[in-house]
């Protein structure tokens, strides 16, 4: 077993295609078949179902290790290279797509004045694309929509924000200055789907009202879902900072009582070791949240947009 046969399963198992993971590792297609055979006849096993390149059970469980071992690799190298003048390295950070819009525009150029030997790779994504990213050491650190049920991931709370209900103009919800639990079960909403953590913890929250919301439709993705209503489509429950400096007109945004805030927090995979500049980044983060998070998700409380 070597490090080559390793790059190349990882690489078929996020590309899907023996062709693309060649292409990706700068390499012919013929070595990548080579190096997954030979893995497998070392470890006895099949590892890729070469119908649609997909991992077999056993292939999961080595690819998982296999991404591990990457990670620690880069992240040594990463270290090397970072002394107490300078610190480099690549940082892989996800996070949610609400709070991207606001963090991201700070984050970069602050690293990049601090910490010039340090690129970050941004992801966008959901929480429940995020956490499994994390633990496959696909990223280094990640915002997300707290709770965090994993017990392998550590999360530090970053801020707190309301919800709002996005209602466009014309929408039997759009004329109020604010609206409760019970009201909202009586009309169809824009919802994320169950199963994620925002909709799980809205679920919860509406049943104490012994009530349950209606679905017009399920999107997983908060910021796609206030696009939507934007845009007319029905009326949804979104964040504070989904509706932050929108511009434009035709809807509401409108205050919702009896429910506790969103909680969001900066996540890291527990048993890892980040590297340098991932404890960078990591920092920069938190700081910059703490210094800037509350005008970004204060915005309810002087009341609706109109």
């Amino acid at each position: 077993m070597d490090l080559r046969q390793l790059a190349a399963l990882t690489a078929v198992g996020e590309h899907r295609s023996f062709s693309a993971a060649a292409r990706s590792l700068h390499t012919v297609q013929s070595n990548v078949s080579a190096h997954v055979a030979k893995l497998e006849a070392e470890l006895g096993v099949t590892l890729v179902d070469r119908a649609d390149c997909s991992f077999t059970e056993a292939g999961e469980l080595v690819a998982a290790r296999a991404r591990r071992i990457e990670a620690e690799l880069d992240a040594l190298g990463s270290d090397l290279a970072s002394n107490e003048q300078s610190v480099t390295g690549k940082v892989r950070v996800g996070m949610i797509g609400t709070t991207a819009r606001w963090l991201i525009p700070l984050l970069l150029p602050l690293v990049a004045e601090r910490y010039p030997g340090i690129h970050l790779t941004i992801i966008d994504a959901t929480t429940t694309s995020l956490v499994p990213q994390l633990l496959q050491r696909r990223l280094d650190l990640a915002v997300i929509h707290l709770p965090n049920r994993s017990e392998d991931v550590s999360a530090e709370p970053l801020f707190e924000e309301h919800h709002v209900l996005i209602a466009p103009d014309g929408h039997p919800l759009a004329p109020l200055d604010e609206v409760d639990p019970v009201e909202l079960a009586r009309h169809p909403l824009l919802l994320p789907p169950p199963g994620t953590a925002f909709r799980d913890e809205l679920d919860a929250a509406i049943k104490r009202f012994g009530v349950r919301l209606h679905p017009a439709a399920e999107v997983d993705g908060v910021r796609l879902l206030a696009t939507l209503a934007f845009e007319g489509y029905g009326a949804a429950i979104v964040p504070a900072s989904a509706a932050y400096r929108r511009a434009g007109s035709g809807w509401q945004r409108i205050p919702i009582t009896g429910l506790s805030p969103r909680a969001v927090g900066l996540a890291v995979e527990r048993r890892g070791l980040p590297t340098s500049a991932a404890r960078i980044v990591y920092a920069v983060t938190l700081e910059v949240c703490h210094a800037h998070a509350e005008e970004f998700v204060s915005l309810v409380a002087s009341g609706p947009a109109r």
